[in-house]
């Protein structure tokens, strides 16, 4: 009985040994009391990266070339997030600053030119300038909503009836993008300060359902919102452009 009974503690032992081999070949621990190896939070493991921390001091995803352009006294800011270069489908958020932190407050679907964002617009190149742009003047076809901005209302506005139908309301309401165009003016002041072949009238507009000229489009709910809350003494700017050249 002694006998048996020594080989079935020999035999369990070196069952045992297998175990603890095969165990020590995945990283887990040996019969020697290694470390695991290989696993996020154990001893001499692979940490997990956390999400980088978001700094409330920054527009989201902008990065510091951009950052840089948008003036001190802004406290408010329009984010144009275009899907891509060459994509027409964009994410417009509009951001409060609130003491020295900026505050998502309202975000649309949004469309830019037909054919993306370019660092270097010209007239009918159907892109979006990529930029920082102040916004001081509104105005369109309809009555002023209620605007903060100066508005000038004028049949002067209305798309011409040769267009598609979808568009005859583009410019219902319009607030205009100060680039190449003299501030203080209304948006269709046809003045460019850079020359023609730089292009102008830009502006946010009423979207319908596509890409642009060159313009922002967002829902007609938005830029009534807009209107009424885009205020000159809170220095409004829209930063705009596709997310990779946002974040450069």
């Amino acid at each position: 009985m002694r006998k048996n009974g020594a080989m079935r503690t020999g035999l369990a032992a070196m069952v045992c040994g297998a175990i603890a081999v095969t165990l020590s070949a995945c990283g887990a621990e040996g019969g020697g009391g290694g470390e695991m190896k290989g696993h996020a939070g154990a001893p001499g493991g692979i940490a997990r990266k956390s999400a980088p921390a978001v700094d409330p001091t920054r527009i989201p995803d902008v990065g510091d070339r951009l950052q840089r352009r948008i003036p001190s006294d802004s406290r408010q800011v329009l984010a144009v997030y275009g899907e891509g270069k060459d994509s027409a489908d964009s994410t417009a958020v509009l951001y409060t600053k609130s003491g020295a932190h900026w505050e998502k407050t309202r975000s649309w679907a949004a469309h830019n030119g037909k054919k993306g964002w370019t660092g270097d617009h010209h007239e009918d190149d159907k892109r979006s300038p990529v930029g920082v742009y102040t916004l001081s003047d509104a105005g369109g076809v309809l009555d002023d909503p209620g605007a903060r901005l100066p508005y000038t209302q004028s049949e002067t506005f209305q798309a011409p009836h040769y267009w598609a139908k979808s568009h005859w309301h583009d410019f219902d309401y319009v607030i205009a993008i100060d680039y190449n165009r003299l501030k203080g003016n209304p948006p269709d002041d046809p003045t460019r300060p850079w020359g023609d072949d730089k292009g102008g009238g830009i502006w946010l507009h009423l979207d319908h359902g596509s890409g642009t000229s060159a313009c922002v489009s967002l829902p007609k709910s938005a830029m009534e919102y807009l209107l009424r809350t885009l205020d000159p003494e809170q220095h409004p700017v829209v930063v705009m452009g596709d997310k990779a050249d946002l974040k450069a």
